[in-house]
């Protein structure tokens, strides 16, 4: 059985990462595709409870089987920041170069540059919510490298590479990816369902 399920995010970035991910072993389905134009709110302050948020919307307005997913960048320096307000970091504008400068300001002096990036996916299935949580650990360089990617990838140096998620591609970032870890649980996880 293939399993159909709508992605409630607007973001045509993760839709890829995710989609290169999946290859074709599900039908991934955009909020657009689905003809739902809505922005979905993030007012919580975990991922956890964002991303239940955003699954929970497009099920209550689809009665489909959907997931979601939050992303947060967590600064070890800056405890914990931007964290769950990565995305409006500078302000509700959602402006990465503003998010990344506000970063790059708040670190400057400090020697501690570790960081993580991580996801948290709800999937709703058969009306029960299941989460799974991928982590990437890694550093904040002192600039901005490459123009791969979206957010804080330009300043962003998972552990083990030489460069950051913007100089890398698709590929080489799969390698390391927080969102591609969150996805391959969700992958195993509906493999077993449909076994």
């Amino acid at each position: 059985m293939h399993t159909k399920l709508i992605f409630a995010t607007n973001n045509q970035h993760k839709v890829d990462e995710i989609r290169a991910v999946t290859g074709n072993l599900f039908d991934i389905i955009t909020l657009k595709e689905a003809g739902i134009d809505i922005d979905i709110p993030e007012p919580h302050d975990t991922l956890e409870a964002n991303a239940t948020e955003k699954s929970m919307t497009i099920h209550r307005l689809t009665g489909e089987n959907c997931f979601s997913e939050d992303t947060g960048l967590e600064v070890a320096a800056l405890d914990g920041e931007p964290g769950v307000k990565s995305a409006r970091y500078a302000g509700d504008a959602r402006d990465f170069q503003e998010n990344i400068d506000k970063l790059l300001h708040k670190l400057q002096g400090l020697t501690d540059r570790s960081a993580r990036f991580r996801t948290v996916i709800s999937l709703i299935l058969n009306e029960k919510e299941y989460l799974f949580t991928g982590v990437c650990e890694g550093k904040i360089s002192g600039s901005q490298k490459g123009l791969q990617g979206f957010g804080y990838d330009s300043v962003f140096v998972p552990d083990g590479a030489n460069k950051s998620f913007a100089e890398m591609t698709m590929e080489e970032k799969n390698l390391y990816s927080h969102r591609k870890k969150a996805v391959t649980q969700l992958i195993h996880f509906l493999s077993q369902k449909n076994a």
